[in-house]
């Protein structure tokens, strides 16, 4: 299989999963840029910020047109992790590559383990700001750290600590993982210069097209199910980076 559909292919599964789930676009994105596009974990950190920022605004501008985005909360908690996002990215490139991909695959199964865990029982709706940005803080900071969007923990946060429904925490990740993406890109410019787009692009038009998708998808199954479906995914990418740490 050339490199060209191995883009194209892992670019369609990042959209759906964005899409679908309003995260888990960067823990799939990361692994198959360094595993089957031969990327190196730095460079494949970068990468995955500009495929999943480009993303993540056509699968906002879907969701928040069916008004699954709450626009308040989503707003607070992604202004509260904007400068760990950058102050992180800033030092990522310092730290040796493979305890960048240790630390990738233990939040991921954490996040994962999350999931799986019953969901509060709070009004859907209410915010409460020092939660809030407690969690968008920690979250930006792992952004910059490991060059992933976010959505993969904004998600279980806005479920579990802040209460919203399903849905709409699916939404609301979306814009929390642009604001992130977006700090997280910033401190790293200047080291895209060597990054071959002609992999990226490709990878980020298929990623695009597959949020269209992923939305339509999400439709269709319960929000018990897109939490199921979303921890066996991060779980997965876990014990694969994992194991290739360990080996």
């Amino acid at each position: 299989m050339t490199v060209l559909v191995l883009a194209l292919v892992a670019g369609a599964v990042v959209g759906l999963a964005l899409g679908a789930l309003g995260g888990g676009g960067s823990v799939i994105a990361v692994p198959a840029l360094i595993y089957l596009l031969g990327f190196t974990p730095a460079a494949a950190a970068t990468a995955s910020l500009i495929i999943v920022t480009a993303t993540s605004v056509t699968a906002l501008y879907v969701h928040a047109r069916d008004g699954n985005v709450a626009w308040r909360t989503g707003t607070l908690f992604a202004a509260a992790g904007i400068v760990p996002a950058f102050l992180a990215g800033a030092v990522a490139g310092r730290l040796h590559e493979a305890v960048l991909t240790a630390a990738f695959a233990v939040v991921a199964a954490l996040a994962a383990l999350r999931m799986l865990r019953p969901s509060a029982s709070g009004p859907p709706d209410r915010i409460r700001p020092g939660k809030v940005a407690g969690a968008g803080a920690g979250l930006g900071a792992v952004t910059g750290l490991l060059g992933v969007g976010g959505g993969f923990l904004a998600v279980p946060a806005l479920v579990n600590v802040l209460g919203l429904a399903m849905r709409r925490a699916v939404g609301t990740s979306l814009l929390v993982i642009t604001f992130n993406s977006l700090a997280a890109l910033a401190a790293r410019t200047g080291t895209g210069g060597g990054l071959p787009w002609e992999i990226i692009g490709p990878f980020t038009g298929a990623a695009i097209l597959g949020a269209w998708d992923g939305k339509r998808l999400a439709t269709k199954i319960s929000g018990t199910t897109l939490q199921k479906v979303f921890a066996g995914v991060l779980l997965a990418v876990a014990a694969l980076m994992l194991v290739d740490v360990i080996v």
